[in-house]
């Protein structure tokens, strides 16, 4: 983590205490995450800007412009110095004729006006021209990532964290977007700041060019021996802080978890635990910032008045002039200047470039495989078959080996198993989250890698156990089933899947504004919204993964009423944990460990006493019950 500092790029607008430059220590002291390579990460991202070579050169060259206009300023600021005091001094001892040439001095005047109009001017096309090229590179970036995002395979999401790629795609792109407006430009600004005053002070005294250039080592031996010793307190404050926000966050978000079992006061001694850490490493770390400037003052102060008494000497002696004292003064102000924003710079780079390459990881990630153009279309008889199909998350963990199963067209195919057997994964297999290890899978005939996912996923809706509503009304939630949906369809779908009543006793009824996290409704209404979605989206085949799962069993009652009539004449893949809503299923495939155990009708499965029968009878007291249901 780094600080950045915004460094004036004109390098005229006057001294910091006690200094010969400008810029903090914080830069240096700060640890920086960088990049694993930044060369092929710096090379990639100025590819981007090469899009725009005209914007980004005239900004280089307004920077250049700028940058020159204040270099030579204080030149012509020194002149008029010297006139006046020429003049001045003439009056005093009385030499006929001569007095101050206000005529020189109201031009040189003028052309500091130029220049300092002239450098602001340019200085503001150098930051709107940055602003929209940088602007325009994340804009591309971030659009080609979130295509890249539509492409990946399910098993991206899978292996890596949401929060690690909300964190990609908003703070990383943050992190690019601020420091590619101002370092690129503040790079070539404070190259050419540093070369123009070295010109511009041995123009005036290269004995006083030495004089300032043998302090500046010593300011850097100050700052890098502070920055050796500052650098472990820093990081330790940033570990601290990361623990005090994750148990801030954690205490918060199960807040109620703490409450059930008392342990407030638990919660609490850890956090004073954390925030005293904190405290201790915040304030070491602070104290050796608050060190430095002062030492930076001694070191300025001491260049100052050797500049002084050493220029004094060679006014006297004729040397250089008077104005000249005041505007090298100026240029030793501005002499560090460049190397500290360069040193600023370079941590705020090398930060970007981290960030842009955590970004390009998402765009190098292997996409889902290509698709092929379809050889045939569905033709909507709703048949699936599972030949000879085989898979595994891990390489070295076989899940679904030789799967062969054939559903017929208008079947309810039930799927069970305990937790673990695969039941889910047979269902992502069919939509094509993932890829096959062997085998096909058919639908009306048609092998799935064969047809575009589009057209495959429109075949099927799914009602899955986990519920996902966004931010929005209740009827655009339902509308998400079925693009152009009119308000009667909507009503038909909710009354179909019994939620339209608990709909109306909303306060705004259909319009009922839902939260982020739909948290302004029971987990079993947002189940019910999810049922209309898919009625509304009258697909020609189900998938019902643990649908009535958060429904209690009167509403779900209803709802497989509901269902009953939804799948009519429809191919259905059913989840289910509770057996006793599977009992009328055309047919059951029992699966153990990814493997296909039993499959058959309820009653034949239970007459046989097997695997299916061991399942349902944990579901109930007594073995006299089983046989009870099961007739």
């Amino acid at each position: 983590m780094s600080t950045r500092q915004t460094e004036s790029s004109r390098g005229g607008g006057g001294p910091r205490p006690g200094g010969f430059g400008g810029g903090g220590p914080m830069g240096m002291l700060m640890p920086v995450e960088k990049p694993k390579n930044a060369g092929r990460t710096l090379k990639r991202l100025l590819h981007y800007f090469g899009r725009f070579r005209l914007l980004v050169g005239g900004a280089f060259a307004a920077a250049v412009a700028s940058t020159v206009f204040t270099i030579v300023s204080p030149r012509i600021l020194g002149n008029v110095t010297t006139d006046l005091f020429a003049g001045i001094v003439a009056r005093i001892r009385h030499v006929p004729g001569a007095g101050i040439n206000w005529t020189d001095i109201r031009g040189l005047v003028l052309w500091l006006l130029v220049l300092y109009v002239g450098s602001s001017l340019f200085l503001w096309v150098q930051s709107y021209l940055m602003a929209g090229v940088s602007q325009r590179v994340v804009y591309e970036i971030r659009r080609e990532v979130m295509g890249k995002l539509e492409r990946l395979p399910v098993t991206y999401f899978d292996t890596h964290p949401h929060g690690e790629v909300m964190s990609r795609f908003v703070n990383d792109f943050d992190n690019i977007s601020a420091t590619l407006q101002q370092s690129l430009v503040g790079t070539i600004t404070a190259v050419v700041t540093f070369v123009g005053v070295i010109v511009m002070m041995l123009s005036i005294s290269p004995l006083l060019t030495v004089v300032v250039a043998v302090t500046l080592p010593l300011s850097f031996v100050v700052t890098r021996s502070i920055a050796r010793r500052s650098q472990k307190f820093f990081l330790e404050r940033q570990r601290e802080l990361g623990q005090l926000n994750g148990h801030v966050e954690e205490m918060y978000t199960g807040h109620v978890i703490v409450k059930a079992f008392g342990h407030e006061q638990r919660a609490i001694g850890e956090f004073e635990d954390i925030n005293s850490r904190l405290y201790v490493w915040t304030w070491k770390a602070q104290f050796m910032t608050g060190i430095i400037m002062p030492l930076m003052n001694v070191i300025g102060n001491l260049g100052y008045v050797l500049v002084s008494v050493i220029g004094g000497i060679l006014v006297t002696r004729r040397r250089i002039q008077i104005g000249d004292i005041q505007a090298f003064i100026q240029y030793a102000r501005l002499f560090s200047q460049p190397i500290t924003q360069l040193s600023s710079i370079s941590n705020q780079i090398q930060s970007a470039l981290a960030s842009s390459e955590r970004v390009f990881e998402i765009l190098d990630e292997t996409e889902e495989t290509p698709e092929h153009q379809p050889a045939e279309h569905v033709a909507g008889e709703s048949t699936v078959a599972f030949d000879h199909v085989s898979f595994r998350y891990q390489a070295d963990r076989p899940l679904i080996e030789d799967l062969d199963i054939h559903v017929h067209a208008g079947d309810m195919v039930a799927i069970v198993g305990p937790t673990g057997a695969g039941k889910t994964t047979l269902v992502n297999l069919l939509m094509r989250f993932y890829d096959l290890d062997s085998g096909r899978i058919l639908v009306d005939g048609v092998d799935i890698t064969r047809l575009p996912r589009s057209e495959l996923r429109r075949q099927f809706g799914m009602v899955l156990q986990d519920t996902w509503l966004f931010y929005g009304t209740i009827r655009d939630n339902i509308a998400y089933g079925q693009e152009g949906a009119g308000a009667d369809e909507i009503v038909r779908a909710a009354q179909a899947a019994h939620a339209d009543h608990f709909i109306r006793t909303q306060p705004e009824g259909y319009d009922t504004l839902l939260n982020e996290e739909a948290s302004n409704i029971s987990q079993g209404q947002r189940q019910l919204i999810t049922i209309a979605r898919a009625f509304l989206a009258d697909p020609p085949m189900l998938i019902l993964d643990e649908a009535t799962s958060s429904v209690d069993t009167r509403t779900e009652m209803a709802i497989q009423r509901g269902m009953k009539s939804l799948m009519h004449g429809r191919t259905s893949f059913v989840i289910a944990h509770r057996l006793s809503t599977i009992r009328e299923a055309d047919h059951i495939l029992v699966m153990d460990h990814g493997r296909l155990v039993e499959q058959g009708t309820h009653a034949d499965l239970i007459r046989r006493g097997g695997f299916y029968a061991e399942l349902y009878q944990s579901q109930f007291e007594g073995r006299e019950e089983v046989v009870q249901a099961a007739l």
